[in-house]
């Protein structure tokens, strides 16, 4: 490898959208500690600040043509160990139910597996996420917002909207874990 394309590698992955999705991936200890701890107050700071990150990395990305493969790997995964963290420590924190966690954290599961057995098996294959998987995600992130925010401020239609929201975040999760399946399997088989 040539020097010049080392130093290409290296503007790629310091590119400002990298930076601040890696600045993300250095959110994730500070809402585990937040949630562990009770501090729900941080934790929506935190997740706000996150969501803030994702939009503006995904922004400045498109603008300023910096969109870069590793920009395309590392985005996902920090979407999906902030959103599968939370779960898990609020279900720890018994704030969700640990039934949904396990569905929530199952699917990430099956997804990386798949992926990752590809990945070895023939090599990058591009699976762009299905409108099924950004609704899922979607909810996901609802629902983990509307549990913070419940556990700072007792609110009913709040309530009532968290509980709406676990039912379609278990059944979007399902349906759309099964879509990918799906999908996979056709794709691989062309």
């Amino acid at each position: 490898m040539d020097e010049n394309s080392q130093v290409s590698r290296l503007h790629q992955l310091l590119s400002v959208p990298n930076q601040l999705t890696f600045l993300r991936l250095a959110f994730l200890p500070f809402l585990i500690i937040s949630i562990r701890y009770e501090r729900y107050d941080w934790a929506l700071g935190i997740l706000l600040a996150a969501g803030a990150s994702d939009g503006l990395d995904g922004l400045l990305a498109r603008r300023l043509k910096q969109k870069t493969a590793v920009g395309a790997y590392l985005d996902p995964i920090a979407d999906k160990l902030l959103l599968s963290s939370s779960f898990f420590m609020l279900a720890l924190e018994q704030k969700i139910r640990w039934w949904l966690a396990i569905m929530v954290l199952g699917r990430d599961v099956l997804m990386l597996t798949a992926a990752a057995g590809i990945l070895l098996a023939v090599g990058y294959v591009s699976f762009p996420p299905s409108i099924w998987g950004k609704v899922t995600t979607g909810l996901q992130i609802l629902m983990v917002f509307l549990v913070i925010v419940l556990a700072l401020v007792q609110n009913p239609v709040l309530r009532a909207a968290r509980d709406a929201c676990i039912w379609l975040v278990a059944g979007f999760t399902t349906f759309s874990g099964l879509h990918y399946s799906i999908a996979v399997a056709r794709r691989l088989s062309q």
